[in-house]
């Protein structure tokens, strides 16, 4: 007998799930198998490939909250930071501090979320908690006529794909004088880590910001989840804006 539809689709869904070892998207995965088989109605696709992991869950499972993988896959992503992988030396050696620049005009420029941005790293605040990596400040334009407080604006970027825990980590610290703080991470990294880095973003009022890793000429900056502005602790702000003031408030 020839196959039926449910088994046309589940196979084309395990195909491209095959070819996909960081997992997809839903909608992505709908998507393709619908452009491969163009003669089934794409409703028939979302009825058989919605449920797939409860279907057949020893070939898919979801590691996050809208990302399908195969399970052939699930071993290496579970085991991952215990496997230790011999450093290869790159033909060109990226620093963070080469994208600290191009963010501050970016948030300055693109996002408009200040009207002031610098680039500080390093240990400036000398403080356990950490210093940003970009620090702004957003000041009411004279052209106001109802002017708002000046609002403190912190930024943690890493290249380091490995090292979003402790990104996501450092940000929620600057909430202490920050009324917005930002995460910023590889385009790059898992998408499992990133869809996770979304909620926890979305539950704190974060602001998650992706970008080019690879290319400090070019990081395409593209924000993720917007800040939400929250009151800081007064004397943080001024203990850590005086150190500061001549760089940020002249």
């Amino acid at each position: 007998m020839p196959p039926t539809r449910k088994e046309i689709i589940i196979s084309k869904a395990l195909e491209i799930l095959d070819a996909n070892p960081k997992g997809i998207r839903y909608s992505e995965l709908v998507s393709q198998i619908s452009d491969a088989l163009p003669d089934i109605p794409k409703n028939t696709v979302h009825g058989n490939v919605w449920k797939l992991d409860t279907v057949i869950p020893t070939q898919v499972y979801k590691p996050a909250r809208g990302i399908w993988k195969s399970t052939k896959y699930r071993e290496a992503a579970d085991t991952l930071e215990e496997v230790v992988i011999p450093p290869q030396p790159p033909e060109v050696t990226l620093r963070e501090e080469q994208f600290y620049e191009p963010f501050a005009e970016w948030i300055t420029t693109e996002l408009e979320e200040c009207t002031k941005a610098i680039a500080l790293g390093g240990n400036r605040f000398k403080d356990k908690w950490g210093t940003p990596d970009v620090i702004g400040i957003r000041e009411p334009k004279k052209s106001d006529i109802i002017k708002p407080a000046t609002e403190i604006v912190s930024a943690e970027l890493k290249i380091d794909r490995t090292g979003l825990i402790v990104a996501f980590g450092q940000a929620c610290a600057y909430k202490l004088f920050s009324h917005k703080s930002y995460i910023v991470v590889p385009s790059q990294s898992q998408e499992e880590d990133i869809a996770r880095l979304d909620v926890l973003c979305r539950t704190l009022g974060l602001g998650l910001i992706l970008f080019d890793a690879d290319t400090p000429e070019n990081p395409q900056f593209e924000i993720r989840v917007q800040a939400f502005r929250q009151e800081p602790d007064m004397f943080y702000v001024n203990k850590f804006m005086k150190l500061l003031e001549e760089e940020l408030f002249s």
